[in-house]
């Protein structure tokens, strides 16, 4: 029977800290950046104590390993705050989709294109789709007169960032935000969810 291995597991990415650091010595560097040298770990560990610090193995593939002195509660702090602003920077880009029908009727185009244009608004961009049904797929030309139009309707808040083009029975018409579209926190609100699905 084979001894029970570990290769399979995950590398821990924390680094070693004070006791854990198991070697006979370390190239040590002050708090400062400072090179101190290759000391032994007592000693190391000893000036870690004096100044109230601790001992954070920073290189550990390096002969010997390379610990640094410093605060490590403070440096996992500030490390966390980098990679939520890092997150926070960047733009989630969000698809929604409206679906027309060729024949729309005036007032329900005006409402679509409402929901179209505070999508734009927000930073997202919209899949627009035409649903032909029966004899309406062999007048393809009415799908893509109302995706011009609606295009048209908004191309202050976005652009045409894929072209209408036939796909089955429906058709479809990418819209992006431009540029200067400020995009909202992401906040997602219900009936956002319900109007990018309805027909």
């Amino acid at each position: 029977m084979t001894s029970p291995s570990n290769r399979g597991a995950p590398a821990s990415t924390e680094p070693r800290i004070n006791d854990r650091i198991r070697v006979p010595e370390v190239r040590l560097v002050g708090p400062n950046g400072e090179q101190v040298g290759i000391v032994r770990i007592e000693d190391a560990l000893r000036l870690a104590q004096e100044a109230d610090l601790d001992l954070v193995e920073v290189a550990a593939q390096a002969r010997p390993p390379v610990c640094k002195l410093m605060d490590y509660g403070k440096f996992k702090y500030e490390s966390a705050q980098k990679a939520r602003e890092s997150r926070r920077n960047q733009q989630l880009t969000v698809i929604k989709e409206q679906k027309l029908r060729p024949k729309i009727d005036p007032h329900d185009y005006q409402t679509k294109k409402g929901h179209v244009a505070r999508f734009l608004s927000h930073g997202n961009k919209v899949k627009v789709t035409i649903m032909f049904r029966g004899r309406e797929q062999s007048r393809p030309e009415l799908g893509y007169r109302l995706l011009q139009k609606l295009a048209e309707d908004v191309a202050e808040l976005g652009f045409v960032e894929s072209n209408p083009k036939q796909d089955g029975r429906n058709m479809i018409m990418v819209l992006a935000p431009h540029k200067t579209t400020k995009t909202r926190p992401v906040k997602q609100d219900q009936d956002d969810a319900a109007e990018s699905v309805e027909e």
